[in-house]
């Protein structure tokens, strides 16, 4: 009898091997730090994404960005300036209250009353001018003008608890006692800048998760987080390190999912200011006056960057050459606008004419931990703009202090990554005419402002027609580009590791959401 136990229990060890470890728990390496829990404080994608599994919103994406029907199962356009919305019925808050239409509307209301956020949702909230609880499961909100995009733009918010959020402060949602969503997911502990650790949600009304605790632990640092996956101590990464992209593809215990992604990384530059405070002379003197106001002087910065270069050395092909503010396949990408080919010399001659002939000086501003080899990137940039006569320095700093800091002004280029489910949407973000009463501009660092592009990004938007939002996006675009509001340089690729047992489709947005993570 004895020996018939060790041998059981031989048996069962090794069952247990061929399994991830704990396999009712997942732990996820994430790439970007988390820098708040309040689902309406900063719109960046690493809280967005962490946001998800507590929150929801009315209407959800697939990993296609299709627009999915999420705590409303259905809207439609009541007259061409109203919409309705029919929630889901008998969805519990993690508290074990019911979510009814007062919670939507306090949700859609409360991103305004944020007002010291450093990247606001209020572009979402803002064309919303009436809300009106027709019935506790029934919601109109009235925009001032037709307004199309609205059920994608209501996606972007997160619907949480009045009676938990109401008088709420962002360390409140942090600490744990605020935070009451609807998600598949509850809130268990929460470590700054090392680990977030969830629950299942028992009360969730859709399907449930094959996990009963997710940990995510905070990795931004390539070579730890690659590390913590070989070694066991996590079972997914996102943003496999592109040098080891080959090694872990040919790597048996280890599965590699990848996807072309939908954001774009571009250059903001200080279009507002007669004196930026990263521009000199050569010596280190201030200019007389800003040259990034200058379009040919935009033009030749764009003009000096190899793409080609860029995507095949620096970033190891995981990206694509862009031209344009949106990824490919994204409505609103302009087919007409190819990415600017490298020209030094036609460089060289725009800052000759624009009054430069032996250029200038100025600081390159970019995070060290949020996009794939970001400060590589800024570094390779750097090296060719003073090919061409731009002496350029490099600053790099941690996402939880950079982004604060660029949408302060503080810099003169910055580099962003942006993505988006409509180029409409982005152009109103990123160039739209900063505007708080309206949320236009809101990651509008240069404050670059064109009349030509605010009017049609608004008739794109307000149009109900696809076909004509497509090409009226396109235009707004291709104007925007043409004045080089921002300097687009590539479209990045998405790339997730995985231990040989767990699946996970690729997602557009890049998000990685526990729940879509499940063992084979």
């Amino acid at each position: 009898m004895p020996r018939f136990r060790h041998a059981l229990s031989a048996l069962t060890l090794a069952f247990a091997a061929t399994l991830p470890a704990h396999a009712a728990d997942l732990r996820i390496g994430l790439a970007a730090d988390v820098s708040s829990l309040d689902p309406h404080f900063v719109n960046i994608a690493p809280n967005i994404a962490l946001s998800s599994h507590l929150f929801e919103s009315l209407t959800s994406v697939d990993a296609n960005g299709k627009l999915q029907p999420g705590l409303a199962t259905s809207w439609k356009a009541v007259d061409p300036t109203t919409w309705e919305f029919k929630l889901r019925r008998g969805v519990k808050f993690h508290d074990g209250s019911e979510l009814t239409a007062d919670d939507v509307v306090f949700s859609l209301d409360r991103p305004a009353t944020l007002t010291n956020s450093p990247g606001p949702f209020t572009s979402y909230t803002k064309p919303i001018v009436a809300k009106q609880v027709v019935d506790r499961y029934t919601v109109r909100l009235k925009t001032a003008t037709p307004y199309g995009p609205l059920p994608l733009d209501v996606n972007s918010i997160f619907i949480v608890s009045k009676k938990a959020a109401q008088n709420a402060t962002p360390e409140d949602f942090n600490s744990g006692k605020a935070l009451i969503g609807t998600g598949p997911f509850k809130f268990a502990s929460f470590k700054r800048g090392e680990a977030i650790e969830l629950v299942r949600n028992p009360q969730y009304w859709g399907e449930k998760p094959a996990w009963d605790k997710v940990t995510f632990r905070i990795l931004t640092s390539d070579a730890p987080r690659l590390a913590a996956l070989l070694a066991g101590d996590v079972d997914a990464i996102e943003n496999v390190p592109t040098a080891d992209i080959a090694r872990l593809k040919a790597n048996p215990k280890f599965v590699l999912a990848q996807r072309a992604s939908w954001r774009t990384l571009f250059w903001q530059l200080d279009q507002w200011r007669d004196n930026s405070p990263y521009v000199t002379d050569k010596a280190g003197k201030p200019l007389a006056k800003n040259p990034l106001k200058d379009v040919r002087v935009r033009q030749a910065i764009s003009k000096a960057i190899n793409r080609d270069a860029l995507v095949e050395r620096t970033l190891e092909g995981l990206a694509i050459p862009a031209g344009n503010i949106v990824s490919p396949g994204i409505l609103g990408n302009a087919k007409a606008l190819k990415p600017e080919a490298y020209d030094p010399e036609g460089a060289k001659k725009l800052l000759a004419a624009a009054g430069y002939p032996d250029g200038f000086a100025l600081t390159l501003h970019g995070p060290n931990n949020r996009y794939i080899n970001d400060e590589q990137v800024v570094q390779t940039v750097a090296q060719l703009l003073t090919r061409v006569g731009i002496q350029a320095k490099v600053e790099t700093l941690p996402l939880s202090a950079y982004f604060g800091k660029a949408r302060a002004g503080d810099y003169s280029v910055a580099l962003l990554g942006w993505g988006s489910l409509a180029g409409d949407f982005a152009l109103r973000s990123l160039v739209g005419t900063p505007n708080p009463d309206t949320g236009w501009g809101s990651w509008n660092w240069g404050r670059y402002s064109n009349p030509k592009v605010d009017q049609l990004v608004a008739a794109s938007l307000a149009s109900v027609e696809p076909q004509e939002r497509e090409k009226l996006a396109e235009q707004a675009a291709t104007q925007a580009l043409k004045d080089y509001a921002v300097i687009p340089l590539y479209h990045q690729y998405a790339s997730w590791g995985l231990k040989k047992g767990i699946k996970f489709t690729p997602r557009v947005d890049e998000f990685s959401f526990a729940w879509q993570f499940k063992p084979e």
